[in-house]
């Protein structure tokens, strides 16, 4: 099957659900991340402190989305019926089969609870099942060691650092780690049985 370019859907998993991300999320996910400089600190944005900051960072993201370079997922914690973060399909490549999931933060709640793991596990099996794609990467930086082991955890194979990569928000350099997971390999162990 040829892979399919990415479309705004639901996913739903025991824990969380993703749906698209739209300006209606705002007030929830200021609620969730503002005026946290730790959410941030791996994105190449300024930590929104205003409810009017969050609305420009989704209307910028959802500009990128109609541009066709992302695909955006709110993140809603089951139960809560609130928006807690974002996540997201970027650099989509038809012709090599391959994404990245990126852009993805969500509030301190979320974190060490099953409704991270659950939300890449979400995109993977949507990417590899429904989509037919080849490879899933993350660009991480490599000083995110949250993000590191949690991909570690995941299965993701490291590949290595791209030196002097990207410049982030404050004016430093980052190294960034590459980390990805092949269609086979989640055939194989990390696909079945999950859902």
């Amino acid at each position: 099957m040829e892979p399919r370019p990415p479309a705004p859907v639901v996913l739903h998993g025991r824990y969380t659900r993703l749906e698209p991300l739209t300006t209606a999320h705002v007030p929830d996910l200021y609620l969730a991340g503002g005026r946290d400089d730790d959410l941030w600190r791996w994105l190449p944005v300024v930590t929104p402190y205003t409810l009017g900051e969050m609305r420009m960072l989704v209307e910028q993201r959802l500009a990128q989305q109609a541009a066709g370079g992302a695909v955006l997922f709110a993140i809603v914690p089951a139960g809560t019926g609130r928006a807690a973060g974002w996540v997201a399909y970027t650099d989509v490549s038809i012709a090599d089969e391959r994404l990245d999931i990126g852009w993805h933060w969500a509030a301190r709640s979320t974190w060490d609870t099953p409704v991270t793991a659950e939300t890449q596990l979400l995109l993977l099996r949507h990417a590899f099942e429904h989509l037919a794609f080849g490879r899933v990467q993350w660009q991480i930086d490599h000083l995110d060691v949250r993000s590191q082991l949690a991909l570690s955890g995941l299965g993701a194979v490291r590949e290595g650092p791209l030196r002097r990569h990207a410049r982030r928000s404050d004016g430093t350099w980052r190294d960034t780690l590459v980390y990805a997971l092949l269609a086979n390999e989640w055939r194989s162990g990390w696909g079945a049985g999950l859902f």
